[in-house]
Parts: structure tokens; sequence; C-alpha cells
């Protein structure tokens, strides 16, 4: 058994990006914020599947070719060697939960991405 609060682990970039809360070993469980105007380097993972469950605020996720705008409440499934990218283009902080299974320890490819303006 595990029991973690998200206060004792810290956002990779200080106040956001993502935070593990659980690595391995089945899953990967953490929360991710996104700070107006920040987005997420797209990629793409070979095994993972990955998800989200919105917190508070709105998101834009492009999976391969399409964009979706998200909001609190929805929840975003990727499948695996989906690429896919995140930007915060609200004007409130993105938060959500976010789960890769099954674990896999090196699995995320980092890809170059031009959004569309």
């Amino acid at each position: 058994m595990t029991i973690v609060n998200e206060n004792d682990r810290e956002y990779r970039f200080g106040d956001s990006g993502p935070k593990y809360l659980l690595r391995g070993p089945r899953m990967n469980f953490g929360i991710v914020v996104l700070k107006p105007g920040q987005d997420f380097q797209a990629h793409y993972h070979n095994i993972m599947e990955e998800n989200f469950f919105i917190l508070e605020g709105e998101l834009e996720i492009h999976i391969d070719s399409e964009i979706f705008q998200c909001k609190k409440g929805d929840f975003i499934h990727v499948e695996p060697k989906k690429v896919h990218y995140l930007v915060n283009k609200g004007e409130t902080d993105f938060k959500a939960a976010f789960m890769l299974s099954p674990f896999q320890e090196k699995d995320k490819v980092d890809v170059e991405y031009n959004p569309p303006v």
C-alpha cells in the first residue's frame, strides 16, 4: 500500500509541469499543471497509453493531426504511438491527473512539432 499527498511532491518546472505521485511498478500516476500560455513538448509513448482527467481550467490538446478543446471534467485517452501536444491557451491554470500504463521505465519519445497558428 502507498499513500502520498500531492503536497509532498514537486512540479518539474517549479510551479508547473508534471509531478509524479507514483512511478511503477504497473502504472505511473501524477498531476500536471500548465500556466496560461505554457505548453508541454509534443511526444508519444511506444507502449504506454496516457490518460488525463481535467481537474481545473481548459486545455487544447493535439493528438496526431486532430485538435481538441477540453475543459474541467473531461477525460482524455491517448493510445500508444499517438503524438500528443498540450497547450494552455486559457487565462487560468490548467490542472489534470494523468495516468500512464503499463509501466515502462523509458517510453517517452519527444518529437519536433510546429502547432498551427
